[in-house]
């Protein structure tokens, strides 16, 4: 679940983590669809891609502090990076969530 100390929402959605290498490297490629969101930890490059992947993602990148600075939706085969390394990524199929650049997140 994840919830937003910004609009004190508890949003009641399973939280995959990708906190090993094969995990962040597999993340959501070759999903048909998906009704949970994944967060990356771990990494030392906030870059992006949907290489293999079936449907368009909303992508959230977070501070040290969980706060969103930053979002995109992807549609399969694109590439994105962020303007500032983020210190966890969080994705989700497009529209899924109702989170906004600004809002402070936790992970339960």
């Amino acid at each position: 679940m994840i919830l937003n100390k910004t609009t004190n929402e508890l949003i009641n959605i399973k939280i995959t983590y990708a906190n090993k290498f094969f995990k962040r490297f597999k993340g959501l490629m070759g999903k048909k669809d998906i009704d949970f969101a994944i967060l990356f930890l771990n990494f030392k490059d906030s870059s992006i891609h949907t290489h293999f992947m079936r449907f368009e993602i909303d992508v959230y990148f977070l501070d040290k502090n969980k706060v969103v600075f930053e979002k995109t939706s992807l549609k399969p085969w694109k590439y994105y990076k962020p303007k500032k390394q983020a210190r966890y990524i969080l994705e989700t199929k497009k529209d899924l969530l109702k989170i906004r650049i600004g809002d402070e997140l936790d992970f339960i």
